[in-house]
């Protein structure tokens, strides 16, 4: 087990080097210089950008001040989606630092969801905890948990504490070995080239005959177009924390190994890049 701690914590400690600039249209005083930061690719961009909000202010007049959005070559960045899932779906394959945009005006009201303290930020990202468990195991786990064993879940994401938050999410991560794994995977597939928000339907880890489903068997069922057909060139990645599992990895270890937080597989499929 001593390895899969070092994948868990390596996925806890990824980091995608940002920087941030200020919409060419909005108000100043003064220039704006562009403000970098190392995003964690597990916490939301609204939960870790009071520092950017602060550094364009200086510059900015308080009546010219409206709610603080992002974009990144013209898409808004949702923010209720994990950092590293917004850079996986959006900008993989660029140049880093990604190079994201800032705005305080002109919020785009069909396109993000308003986020106006950090609550609203944790009421999310609590429920799609109490959504994974339902799936995992009916919910009994995270209803056992008291009310400050959720906060506890949620301070270390919010402070970056790898092992306040694991203390606490390893109860969510077992199961009874004669089942081999978790009721159904909790898991969303997004799709760059979609309209569509994502995927998500039920998928057990484990066949009736007990044989371990793989990466390659969820995706054959929810998104073949994913796949390579024969003999075909690779269209497709299938990406997770930015990199390409191998498919024959079964779901139930990358559900308890590369989960975010939330508990959810967060899984991006994204055009191979032409050179």
């Amino acid at each position: 087990m001593a390895d899969d701690k070092d994948v868990l914590r390596d996925v806890w400690f990824g980091r995608i080097p940002t920087c941030f600039m200020l919409y060419q249209d909005e108000v100043t005083e003064r220039e704006a210089e562009p403000f970098y930061l190392l995003l964690p690719r597990v916490s939301y961009l609204t939960l870790v950008t009071d520092k950017v909000k602060k550094h364009f202010l200086k510059v900015m007049k308080q009546e010219d001040v409206e709610e603080m959005w992002f974009e990144y070559e013209g898409t808004p960045l949702k923010w209720h989606y994990p950092i590293g899932v917004l850079f996986d779906l959006h900008a993989s394959n660029t140049a880093l630092p990604w190079s994201v945009t800032v705005h305080f005006k002109s919020f785009p009201e069909r396109d993000l969801l308003h986020c106006p303290s950090n609550s609203v930020i944790e009421a999310h990202f609590m429920s799609g905890i109490k959504e994974a468990d339902a799936l995992k195991h009916k919910g009994q786990v995270i209803n056992d948990m008291q009310k400050k064993d959720h906060k506890q879940l949620w301070m270390g994401l919010q402070n970056d504490k790898f092992d306040q938050f694991w203390a606490m999410n390893r109860k969510l991560m077992e199961y009874p070995t004669e089942e081999g794994g978790f009721r159904y995977i909790p898991f969303r597939i997004y799709q760059a080239m979609s309209e569509r928000p994502f995927i998500q339907k039920l998928f057990r880890p484990v066949s009736p005959e007990g044989q371990p489903y793989t990466l390659g068997d969820l995706l054959k069922e929810m998104c073949p177009s994913a796949l390579p057909q024969d003999d075909e060139p690779k269209r497709y990645q299938v990406v997770i924390h930015g990199i390409e599992p191998m498919l024959e990895t079964p779901v139930q270890w990358l559900s308890e190994h590369l989960s975010h937080p939330d508990n959810f597989l967060h899984i991006s499929i994204i055009p191979v890049p032409s050179d």
